[in-house]
């Protein structure tokens, strides 16, 4: 049915994600797909990582870990924003085509009153992707 999975990743609050991660994971073996763990990052040094290739390397090793954690394949891809804060939305929406995804699965938060003005960036991608988008409540 999905050839596959593109799984959005905060590095900086993978802690948050473990719903997401799992059931990206449940899904890749179920139907013996790859997952892409896609992170956005900026040009300029961040307190995660200095530039883009350190940024990029982390990311490999958390798709490494994830990979051996799981028993799925799993590869990352590093996207960049000019401020990822505010950017985020698009640059996942790029990421869908550029990695061939027929299918996000991400976090998100409950749903409250701040939503209605500014809405989530998983309700976003899941009004406005041509692929399935599964949201996880954490």
């Amino acid at each position: 049915m999905f050839k596959r999975i593109m799984a959005p990743v905060d590095l900086a609050h993978v802690d948050k994600l473990g719903r997401a991660l799992e059931c990206a994971a449940d899904l890749a073996k179920h139907y013996g797909v790859p997952i892409t763990y896609v992170g956005v990052t900026s040009s300029a040094p961040r307190k995660l990582a200095h530039n883009p290739e350190e940024f990029g390397q982390k990311l490999d090793a958390f798709a490494d870990s994830e990979a051996a954690k799981h028993g799925v394949e799993t590869s990352a891809h590093t996207t960049i924003a000019h401020d990822p804060t505010t950017d985020v939305d698009d640059a996942l929406m790029r990421a869908i085509g550029e990695t061939g995804a027929d299918l996000v699965v991400m976090a998100s938060h409950v749903p409250n009153v701040v939503d209605y003005i500014w809405p989530s960036n998983g309700g976003k991608l899941a009004a406005h992707a041509k692929c399935s988008v599964l949201v996880v409540r954490t």
